[in-house]
């Protein structure tokens, strides 16, 4: 592996805290392993060589252009086989794509749903299309212009677009044990509580508990098959999720901190307040006066 792309995805965490996002080349001249574990931002790669990527409970053999989508809740890892292997990584937030407006959750994405197929076959038509999106973003990262990140959220979307014309390949396992299955309707469920459109419609859904009870399913069980699935536990999911609708809140309306504790079922704003600071190491005051 080059030196300029032997750096981990962890040493980009500071980065990505900061802007949301992150794109770089890769470029191997050895086989590799990647350490299987979970990732806290979407990943898309473009890649061409081969390689086997373990994916949850399953695991792909690709060879030839593949797009990988990536899922933050997905454990997974990257074994590399060929002797030369290249290709794009981006990064991202789902709060860096969807800054613009609240559109649909990329939990409801094909490309990034748990239980689906994170791999498409690439033409060599589509490689070079794609390959320039990437190239674009690349330059645009590195640019002064004061709108970069809009445009790089258009590329994202773009590569999208351009995957969602695709099918999923036909030789790659279908298979989705029990646990997958529960943490998918879990987060499907989880998803549908937002967006919060108004304080005098507060978040149904708050607790664990509340979950399980939707689902039929004892709260032990969900959480054993969440851990297992994502690597993390159901409360965790629920309050990383209600963080996100706080910020998009507080960048996207004018409803005063109280409001905004209410409608995602805290009784009172000084527990909102403590439950946001712990979250994020911020006051919801100032977060909002960042993100504006």
């Amino acid at each position: 592996m080059k030196s300029k792309q032997k750096r981990s995805v962890s040493e980009f965490n500071n980065e990505l805290q900061l802007s949301g996002f992150k794109v770089f080349q890769i470029e191997a001249d050895s086989p590799s392993t990647r350490t299987y574990s979970r990732k806290d931002f979407y990943k898309i790669c473009l890649t061409t060589g081969k390689s086997v990527i373990h994916y949850a409970d399953r695991s792909y053999e690709a060879e030839g252009t593949i797009l990988f989508f990536g899922n933050p809740h997905i454990p997974y890892s990257w074994e590399t086989l060929s002797t030369h292997y290249v290709g794009y990584t981006c990064l991202f937030s789902e709060e860096f794509l969807q800054l613009s407006d609240r559109a649909e959750s990329l939990q409801q994405s094909p490309l990034f749903r748990i239980g689906g197929t994170p791999i498409l076959h690439i033409t060599e038509a589509q490689r070079q299309f794609l390959n320039g999106l990437f190239e674009k973003m690349i330059e645009e990262q590195a640019s002064d212009y004061a709108h970069k990140d809009d445009l790089i959220r258009n590329y994202i979307q773009l590569v999208l677009h351009e995957a969602m014309k695709l099918k999923p390949s036909e030789n790659y396992s279908r298979h989705s044990n029990a646990a997958l299955r529960i943490a998918r309707v879990f987060l499907e469920l989880l998803e549908r509580q937002f967006p919060i459109e108004s304080p005098d419609q507060p978040l149904p859904l708050r607790t664990a508990q509340e979950y399980a009870d939707n689902l039929a399913v004892h709260v032990n069980h969900l959480n054993r098959s969440l851990k297992e699935v994502t690597g993390k536990s159901t409360s965790t999911l629920i309050n990383e999720r209600i963080v996100s609708e706080a910020k998009a809140i507080l960048l996207h309306t004018d409803w005063n901190v109280s409001d905004v504790a209410y409608a995602l079922g805290f009784k009172y704003p000084t527990y909102f307040n403590n439950f946001f600071k712990k979250m994020t190491g911020a006051t919801p005051t100032t977060i909002r006066e960042q993100l504006v």
